[in-house]
């Protein structure tokens, strides 16, 4: 495996107490990997995107009271090289690098271009933890079986998904098509909380989270935001997630279940306009904060 210096480190950590590989519990990978987009392009330069903006994030967490890297150590991977692999090879690569940390006893955090990385990343989750369960923070269901005759469409890797067994939570659906929704109602085990019901029920957080399994994968699409705070993405959609009912979300998720992993994709950056990369870079480490308080 190669790894940063400190100048391209994820929060630009400098100490290898706190970024070797050896002494990271958390691991960074980044798996730029796009060929499927259907609208707006670029999410190939979104894990970069992200690295670079961390190093503009706070080190001191006011919520934890408390500097997060220091109780676990965070590690910075180069970025997957996808030279002639799309589909399946692509989605293999992934699954074998992901697959590498697990064997390792490393928590493995993705940085990816299009959702379609999260099958990879799935696939080796579920090697080492069978009854895993998905926890998708999505503006799209990513149900369709198939699109544009691909089946490795990341408008499909949630149905992927669902083929492997792997039961699904869905927060914040507001895009999809009528076989999507029709999938939905007839499945037991994809249970999806629209948008527009999120803002109707006091409740949801604890549905949501009751519907979950023991074991938890989180993956998360930058659009599954409002565009108002995370503009820059493929395929934005109104009537997103906020920032504070996400994060007290996520906290209570990771407070009551094992988390396994999670990935964050899907922003295709906008020259001269660095919120949506902030606010991603801001999220990851967030999520590490709220790790390190169960100790995973």
């Amino acid at each position: 495996m190669k790894f940063y210096n400190h100048k391209k480190n994820f929060l630009a950590i400098e100490d290898s107490n706190f970024c070797s590989y050896k002494n990271s519990k958390y691991v960074i990978q980044s798996a730029p990997y796009e060929y499927t987009s259907s609208y707006l392009s670029g999410s190939d330069k979104g894990p970069e995107a992200i690295i670079k903006a961390s190093q503009f994030v706070e080190l001191y967490d006011e919520e934890l009271e408390q500097e997060s890297y220091l109780l676990g150590g965070i590690c910075t991977l180069h970025p997957m090289d996808f030279k002639n692999k799309v589909d399946a090879k692509a989605v293999k690569l992934i699954e074998n690098e992901t697959a590498k940390l697990i064997a390792d006893n490393k928590f493995p955090i993705t940085l990816g271009a299009e959702h379609t990385i999260s099958l990879g990343c799935i696939k080796a989750v579920k090697e080492k933890t069978p009854n895993v369960h998905v926890l998708q923070i999505d503006a799209h269901s990513d149900l369709r079986s198939s699109y544009n005759d691909n089946i490795y469409s990341h408008a499909s890797v949630m149905f992927r998904v669902q083929e492997l067994g792997v039961p699904l939570t869905q927060i914040g659906i507001r895009a999809q098509c009528i076989e999507e929704a029709n999938l939905i109602k007839e499945s037991s085990h994809i249970h999806t909380f629209y948008a527009h019901e999120i803002r109707n029920n006091p409740n949801w957080a604890d549905e949501a989270i009751a519907s979950l399994g023991d074991n938890v994968y989180i993956s998360i699409d930058a659009d599954g935001f409002d565009p108002s705070i995370v503009p820059a993405v493929g395929t934005a959609e109104p009537n997103g997630m906020q920032w504070n009912e996400t994060i007290q979300f996520l906290k209570k998720v990771i407070a009551t279940k094992n988390i396994v992993g999670f990935d964050v994709v899907e922003i295709a950056p906008v020259k001269g306009n660095i919120l949506t990369e902030y606010t991603m870079a801001k999220l990851v480490y967030k999520l590490i904060g709220y790790l390190t308080l169960k100790g995973i």
